[in-house]
């Protein structure tokens, strides 16, 4: 998503390498890595901002079953098949379509494609409760081992998360990714090497080195 929006111009009258980078973008149904966000945000256009409900913790994830609360597929049930977080929204596999033309040109008509739009997850779907297929309230709690799970407020049965939120864009999982030669080891990115302290780095060091402050500090006054 790196765009340079601004740069100035060469010469001796100028301050050097002075960058203005571009921070706002418009997100849509493209993912940033696409051709098409490209093109959405090419250098020059600018979009207006878009407002965003901010959500506190995101809770839908990619195999879950929802149920889509508006629209000529009310009621229907689905599996989540993309999330787009900067939009709160999901799309559902095969439901709350559209028909949109593609290909058309000067001598081919085109063709069309059946296309899923966007949920709010907000306002438009619902999570399913596995364990009697409807569509529940829930709320993140904590079991007995100290895992954070969604939980039906209905029911108070668990919602799984399922394994395809951990598929990254080329379909691979941690369970089944192998460690490369040149990959930086598990064990040494889990590995602590920091503990924060109330301490200054004067101090920490002080006692690392076992240095005793006995020093009195004369009294000062503020005037």
């Amino acid at each position: 998503m790196e765009q340079v929006e601004w740069r100035n111009p060469k010469g001796i009258q100028y301050k050097p390498n002075t960058v203005i980078k571009r921070t706002k973008f418009k997100f849509g149904m493209h993912r940033p890595w696409t051709a098409e966000f490209r093109e959405e945000n090419a250098p020059g256009v600018h979009h207006p901002k878009i407002f965003v409900e901010p959500i506190k913790k995101w809770s839908f994830f990619r195999g879950d079953r929802v149920e889509v609360l508006v629209g000529k597929d009310k009621g229907k049930q689905g599996i989540v098949k993309q999330v787009i977080q900067e939009r709160n929204w999901v799309t559902v596999e095969g439901l709350n379509c559209v028909l949109e033309k593609m290909g058309e040109r000067k001598n081919f008509p085109g063709v069309y494609l059946q296309v899923e739009k966007p949920l709010l997850v907000t306002e438009q779907v619902a999570l399913v409760d596995p364990s009697d297929l409807q569509a529940t309230p829930f709320e993140w709690r904590f079991t007995e081992d100290g895992e954070e799970v969604r939980v039906s407020t209905r029911t108070g049965r668990i919602i799984p998360v399922p394994a395809s939120a951990e598929e990254t864009i080329d379909y691979k999982t941690k369970s089944t990714y192998k460690e490369q030669p040149k990959d930086t080891k598990a064990d040494a990115v889990t590995e602590i090497t920091f503990e924060p302290k109330l301490k200054t780095f004067e101090m920490d060091i002080m006692d690392k080195m076992n240095i005793k402050e006995d020093r009195i500090p004369p009294k000062y006054y503020w005037y």
